[in-house]
């Protein structure tokens, strides 16, 4: 079912809502949660279907921002809202609700959102894109339990890290964040596995990722040994490479689709490392809506912290042109053109000590995540 509302209100809207319930058949709301999208035209699309996919493991009213300010002065003097409503199959397991704020509401979003909550129901904001640099500053960020951005998406995707750090609060993620998952599930697994004492760690993957770089200052945190960041031409993250005395414990995933872990002393095996869709992320990202204490620690640290490398001219990101793998007299340089953005540190913190201490398997598994599996 479909309703539409041109210059409406949001006591109107609820009432709409309602009236669709009953004439589905259903009196009872039997919703988990509010799910509220900033987004704009162009994203709202693929925004609206990842959340309906979503919603049928998490049944949810979704509550879709769409802010037109207006070019003209004509236009941005023009206070209007419009809604659309969609019911039954159209909106997943849920409701979902369109909004789009004309004018100077689109400055003031969250006095329409507000009435539209679910009562005595956690409230979770996405940014698809276009994230503020402090989403528990924001507005309506400031009505949710739960903030999701997506990196990936910004100009400057690694150096976006930085200002998730800045501004991180309590119940802040990303999705760069939630694409690793399936990779620290499988390497706690690993180590939970064998008594071996980590050297260091190898991090392999395509260049602008931000994903690879918390995936690398995770290891970093965790096993407390260095960690080098091997620029390849992806997609995504191409291998981990864990170092021990007995040789190396590798886990390979070339094409984005199936990777191969390898062990010293056992034969390989394949294990399911599928890159996922954004469904799946928010998915995942909605069975938590406790903070993720892990995630504000690696986001917090860093990036220069990981030494980086190309692993050849034919596999650089956009950076421009650059050597060919260094010599191994040279290899403790740093490769700074693999990147080509000044903005690739991420937020200062406090000098600490040196972090030449090694790290057991034992240690190494309590760092298993404590969400989910997946990606």
């Amino acid at each position: 079912m479909k309703i539409d509302l041109t210059d409406t209100t949001s006591s109107k809207i609820n009432a709409a809502l309602m009236d669709a319930r009953r004439s589905s058949g259903s009196t009872a709301a039997g919703m988990v949660l509010t799910l509220v999208i900033v987004t704009d035209e162009g994203s709202a699309y693929d925004a609206l279907k990842a959340a309906n996919d979503a919603s049928r493991e998490h049944p949810s009213r979704t509550l879709a921002v769409i802010k037109r300010a207006g070019r003209s002065p004509r236009a941005r003097a023009e206070t209007r809202l419009d809604a659309e409503i969609l019911v039954g199959t159209d909106a997943g397991s849920g409701e979902t609700v369109i909004l789009r704020m004309h004018g100077e509401l689109a400055a003031h979003a969250q006095s329409v959102v507000l009435p539209l909550l679910l009562p005595d129901a956690p409230v979770v904001v996405w940014w698809p894109d276009n994230a503020p640099l402090n989403p528990a500053q924001d507005p309506l960020g400031a009505l949710a339990q739960r903030r999701i951005t997506d990196a990936v998406t910004a100009e400057s995707p690694v150096g976006q890290l930085a200002q998730r750090a800045a501004g991180y609060t309590p119940g802040d993620t990303d999705l760069a964040w939630t694409r690793i998952t399936g990779w620290r599930s499988m390497l706690a697994a690993a180590l939970d596995q064998r008594d071996v004492t980590i050297t260091g760690a190898v991090v392999e993957g395509e260049s602008y990722n931000p994903s690879v770089e918390l995936l690398g200052l995770w290891l970093h945190n965790r096993l407390r040994v260095p960690v080098e960041r091997v620029v390849t031409g992806g997609p995504g993250i191409t291998a981990v490479r864990l170092r021990t005395a007995d040789g190396d414990i590798t886990l390979d995933r070339p094409d984005g689709l199936l990777g191969t872990l390898c062990m010293p002393g056992a034969p390989d095996r394949m294990v399911a490392l599928k890159r996922r869709d954004t469904a799946e992320l928010i998915a995942e990202e909605l069975r938590r809506l406790d903070p993720d204490d892990i995630y504000a620690t690696a986001v917090r640290t860093p990036v220069e912290r990981l030494r980086e490398r190309i692993a050849g001219v034919e596999h650089a990101g956009p950076g421009g042109t650059v050597e060919a793998e260094a010599p191994a007299a040279e290899e403790p340089k740093v490769v700074e053109a693999a990147v080509a953005n000044p903005a690739r540190v991420t937020a200062k913190l406090p000098a600490e000590a040196p972090t030449a201490k090694r790290t057991t398997a034992k240690k190494a598994a309590k760092a298993a995540p404590r969400k989910r599996s997946g990606q």
